[in-house]
């Protein structure tokens, strides 16, 4: 999703606002695809947890710098996560991702399948 925020001040103020709503799912809404919701609950436990400590941010899966994506193996899976930014209501998206209080943030739990 394109925004306006592409200052590297701003980029940095965009991951700082992804890796709080990630680490703490205070923010926004947190999806799961019908696939993860199907697996074991401890399974889904696990990969919630992953997902809030992911770090490995690299070049190639963070090459905008706003910790929006991120991967993992679990239980055989292999698990992507994504954070996008949408306006207050979650019907377009948000015209400025730097300020929190003109976005929603949502961040989606999927299997690499699924994608």
């Amino acid at each position: 999703m394109d925004h306006p925020c592409t200052s590297e001040s701003a980029v940095k103020t965009i991951a700082r606002l992804n890796d709080e709503f990630r680490s703490t799912f205070e923010g926004g809404k947190v999806l799961m695809t019908a696939a993860v919701n199907a697996l074991p609950a401890q399974i889904q436990a696990a990969a919630l947890s992953a997902m809030q400590t992911f770090s490995a941010f690299t070049e190639d899966n963070d090459p905008h710098g706003e910790h929006d994506f991120g991967s993992f193996e679990l239980a055989g899976e292999t698990f992507f996560w994504k954070i996008d930014y949408y306006d207050e209501t979650c019907t377009y998206g948000s015209e400025d991702p730097c300020d929190p209080d003109k976005t929603t943030r949502v961040l989606t739990l999927m299997l690499a399948k699924d994608y």
